[in-house]
């Protein structure tokens, strides 16, 4: 008799066919439930048991916000030139590489042009598996040319956040993107081009203390980590114990730092209610 293996998905030794499983089941991090995965996807990757809103890669978040899932993309040839030639574990062009090949992606960033339920916008959208969606100078470049788009069209902006904040391999450089996009976001405001910032777990650092808090709209998805500093480095620095849930969505919406918290089931219809209010 011939011995399969029964994670080939083919014969064990009793003859009887196997269906391999592994991947199609997810275990949600709140509630410790085993989840179909095609379920969790059909549900917009959010658990249809306790709602927990599991982290998405940017080319799903577009899918789910832009019509059809048809948007033009521009900006994206644009690549670090490692102008520190930075080395930590390993040399930051190594990392890089690392990065491209496993996103597709240039850099931590999409930026792209689509219709919103008919709307025509401007999203640009972080990519958190590219370094932790940190910022440095090719971020930060692609999303001034995002506002400024936005600007000399008026189309509507949406920025998705997604970030451990400025990337500390390009140094100064990286920092400079906060005051760069600010001021673009500035101009933007004189053109009296609405912008609407969509928080996602985690925004941090750099990203949190420039663009991501400036929107005329300031929204997160529910149980979504936002803050400047973590919690770890908060508490040895003001040596207290932080009260339950800070730098979660809910407590920030609760001390007036965000306008709402939205789930993402929601969240296509509820700005394109608010973009109705700031356009029409």
């Amino acid at each position: 008799m011939a011995w399969f293996k029964r994670e080939s998905g083919e014969l064990d030794t009793s003859g009887e066919k196997k269906v391999r499983t592994e991947g199609l089941w997810v275990k949600c991090e709140s509630c410790r439930q085993i989840i179909w995965k095609k379920d969790l996807e059909d549900n917009m990757n959010v658990c249809p048991k306790c709602d927990k809103h599991f982290r998405i890669d940017a080319r799903t978040r577009l899918a789910q916000l832009l019509d059809d899932n048809q948007y033009e993309t521009f900006d994206g040839n644009i690549s670090s030139t490692d102008p520190l030639k930075f080395v930590d574990l390993m040399p930051y062009s190594s990392r890089l590489k690392q990065a491209q090949k496993d996103t597709g992606l240039k850099d931590a960033i999409i930026n792209s042009q689509g219709k919103l339920l008919g709307r025509p916008v401007v999203a640009s959208v972080m990519e958190y598996a590219f370094i932790g969606g940190s910022m440095g100078a090719v971020v930060g470049e692609a999303i001034t040319r995002a506002v400024e788009r936005a600007a000399d069209t008026r189309m509507p902006l949406i920025i998705v956040s997604a970030s451990g904040g400025a990337r500390m391999m390009e140094g100064v450089i990286s920092l400079m993107q906060l005051a760069k996009i600010s001021a673009a976001l500035a101009r933007l405001d004189e053109a009296k081009v609405p912008f609407i910032s969509l928080l996602t777990d985690p925004t941090t650092g750099g990203v949190t203390a420039s663009f991501a808090m400036l929107g005329d709209l300031n929204i997160a998805e529910p149980g979504a980590l936002i803050g400047f500093a973590g919690p770890r480095v908060i508490e040895q620095t003001i040596r207290q114990k932080l009260p339950e849930g800070f730098q979660r969505s809910e407590f920030l919406l609760k001390h007036g730092m965000l306008d709402a918290v939205v789930p993402r089931l929601e969240m296509k219809a509820y700005i394109s209610t608010a973009l109705k209010f700031f356009v029409d």
